[in-house]
């Protein structure tokens, strides 16, 4: 989209040169040649940059200054005049002018002008977006619960958020919640004006995974035909959320922490450093210490980040949290499929204190989701529920009791179920190597697709 000007100048030679030379360096112009010119197109459709000469035939170019300022639509300005004197130089300051060049002056110097004018609103219109986000993730994404646990976490939320606190580690199972504690944490604090960047720390091999955080320069490698700016850079004064970084390979572990204690960096081929200050939040469903203890893990980094740590509890242990959150999303869902569900049926309420939510929070939305999807009642009854919740073996007496074989089997494939049918996902949850569980699946004689699981 190309941005437009307005030119304010009582000179028709000056108003036909900007026009063409603005036009060919790929802007919308528009000019004009007297206050009231100016006053009558910002009040049709204000530019995204005006530029002004001082003195005019009816009158200041201040006026249309203050009308920029009184009809507050973001257009960034530059005064021009040949009596650039201080008194004045102060006085359009005053009124909101952005730049001040005096004549004569260089067509460079003019768009070089126009340019920062420009850099000047896109910033301004990406921390307003970013402003709007805020207001909306801190009361939208407010945390759900009652139970001590999740009350801990959000006093632990409100302290951390109104810190000085560089590094945030948030621990828990797969599917608890993290980001949502993260996303709290940024838009509670002073940092949320600025970006939020997330970055999956399983989702990129090494190389690519320290282009994505810390960019590259120019030629750095074959395909870098073009500088890159990486998360880190691009987060400049906001957040960088690092989620599931126990997977972050040794190699940028060091260059991580290599940034936390010394708040620079060098691009992926670079030579100078560049300085940042952002707030590092990290996420992980590993147990770190253990994962230090095997090597796999810096234990300095791993004590960098747990500066402040915030553990989320899995669902099972919320105690009545898990139907404050099955009402939560069963409203949620109710506005967003146009439902009229009113409540759980008291069946329901029973088989979901029940069940021990392996895949936790984000299963229990799962679950609530498919059911108001799926039907149109005015009370959600165990029939509308997945089966594994439903089929839970009955509590095991001297008459029937299972094997550890069966146990296992039975939990892999609710597992499976919870984290559809993902098996990437599911070894996460379970806390074993995919390869393991392939090989447990093989062992079982099951085999998984995309619709389930079935005997082979």
């Amino acid at each position: 989209m190309k941005h437009s000007i307005l030119v304010v100048d009582d000179e028709r030679s000056v108003r036909s040169s900007l026009k063409r030379a603005l036009g060919d360096a790929g802007y919308e112009v528009e000019a004009v040649d007297s206050v009231a010119g100016g006053l009558a197109a910002l009040r049709n459709s204000p530019p995204d940059v005006l530029i002004s000469d001082l003195r005019l035939p009816d009158g200041s170019g201040l006026q249309v200054l203050q009308e920029v300022r009184a009809l507050d639509c973001g257009t960034q300005t530059i005064l021009i005049t040949a009596y650039g004197d201080i008194h004045e130089a102060v006085e359009a300051m005053k009124a909101g002018a952005g730049d001040f060049l005096k004549k004569p002056y260089e067509l460079e110097e003019l768009l070089l002008a126009v340019r920062s004018a420009v850099r000047n609103l896109e910033r301004d219109t990406q921390l307003d977006g970013f402003r709007r986000r805020a207001l909306l993730h801190h009361h939208a994404d407010q945390m759900v619960g009652r139970c001590p646990a999740m009350q801990e976490v959000a006093r632990l939320i409100e302290k951390v958020s109104h810190s000085e606190a560089s590094t945030v580690l948030i621990t828990g199972e797969s599917g608890t919640g993290k980001e949502l504690v993260a996303r709290a944490v940024h838009f509670g604090s002073a940092r949320a004006a600025y970006p939020l960047q997330e970055v999956n720390c399983s989702s990129f091999q090494e190389s690519l995974l320290e282009n994505e955080l810390f960019g590259h320069e120019r030629g750095a490698f074959t395909d870098a035909r073009e500088t890159k700016k990486g998360l880190v850079e691009l987060c400049d004064k906001g957040t960088l959320f690092l989620d599931e970084v126990g997977e972050m390979p040794l190699s940028t572990q060091a260059k991580l922490l290599r940034f936390i204690d010394q708040k620079t960096f060098k691009r992926v081929g670079g030579v100078q450093d560049i300085t940042v200050d952002i707030r590092i939040i990290a996420a992980t469903n590993k147990r770190l210490d253990e994962a230090v203890a095997a090597g796999d893990f810096r234990e300095d980094l791993y004590y960098r980040l747990k500066v402040i740590s915030i553990h989320m509890p899995p669902l099972r242990e919320r105690g009545e949290d898990i139907l404050v959150l099955a009402e939560h999303f069963l409203a949620h869902y109710n506005r967003k499929f146009r439902k009229h569900f009113q409540c759980l049926s008291e069946a329901t309420s029973k088989i979901m204190r029940a069940y021990p939510w392996p895949g936790n929070v984000r299963e229990l939305k799962n679950v609530l989701e498919r059911a108001v999807l799926l039907d149109d009642a005015i009370e959600l009854t165990p029939d509308m529920l997945p089966p594994e919740l439903v089929r839970r073996p009955a509590p095991i007496g001297p008459e029937r009791l299972m094997s550890l074989a069966e146990v296992e089997e039975g939990h892999i494939v609710s597992v499976l179920q919870s984290t559809g049918w993902n098996k990437s996902r599911a070894a996460r949850v379970l806390g074993i190597s995919r390869q393991g569980l392939l090989d447990r699946l093989k062992r079982m004689k099951v085999e998984v697709g995309e619709n389930g699981a079935e005997r082979a």
